[in-house]
């Protein structure tokens, strides 16, 4: 079951959404094939019109499994009023491009922190887009991508079956915010092919030393 978290007033299905919460939506369907034999029809999704904390307590709750469409908050890695072992939040899917000063806004699928193996396994399946795009991999030649052993045996083509259903990184944000916008346009949602990007994580205190 994955939990959506949309704009008051969205109206239609939010599998029929783009941009953002479509971006979302497109990982929770990549996450149920790698779960499901490449087949993601069985996935449930949930949807919480601007209810960001009720979103998160039910996945404490676990009436989710995943939730998308929220903006990473860090202080929920440490537990919160209605979870006391916390979240965890996978490698950011997209990047928000505000200016400097003003919190850069990261999303990401959130999952319950006591489910450590689950976490992982979510945060490969983000990661094998990006693996994919870097490493200019198709659906048809997603044979190139690694088999997995450490999730069980059951699982060994899970990130070929992502791959199979929802293609690299720049397909699935080619499909939710149009062709037209090029690489270069991405801001910081392009593929960083000079080294390490180092962002610093939004909603933390600062720390002052002195």
């Amino acid at each position: 079951i994955c939990g959506v978290v949309t704009p008051d007033g969205l109206e239609g299905n939010v599998t029929e959404s783009g941009g953002l919460i479509g971006m979302g939506v497109e990982y929770c369907l990549a996450l149920a094939a790698s779960l499901l034999d490449g087949d993601p029809k069985d996935v449930v999704f949930l949807t919480f019109q601007g209810s960001i904390l009720g979103s998160y307590a039910a996945l404490a709750d676990g009436e989710l499994d995943v939730l998308v469409g929220v903006d990473v908050q860090r202080e929920f890695d440490f537990g919160t009023s209605f979870s006391s072992s916390g979240f965890h939040f996978s490698t950011p899917y997209y990047y928000g491009n505000e200016s400097p000063g003003h919190g850069m806004k990261m999303y990401s699928m959130a999952t319950r922190e006591d489910d450590a193996l689950f976490a992982s396994f979510v945060n490969s399946i983000v990661m094998a887009t990006v693996y994919a795009q870097e490493n200019r991999i198709t659906e048809d030649e997603r044979s190139r991508l690694p088999v997995v052993s450490v999730f069980g045996s059951d699982l060994d083509w899970a990130l070929r079956d992502a791959i199979l259903y929802s293609g690299g990184y720049d397909q699935i944000y080619s499909k939710n915010f149009g062709r037209n916008i090029f690489e270069a346009f991405r801001g910081r949602s392009a593929l960083n092919e000079g080294g390490p990007m180092m962002h610093s994580l939004p909603h933390l205190p600062s720390i002052v030393v002195g």
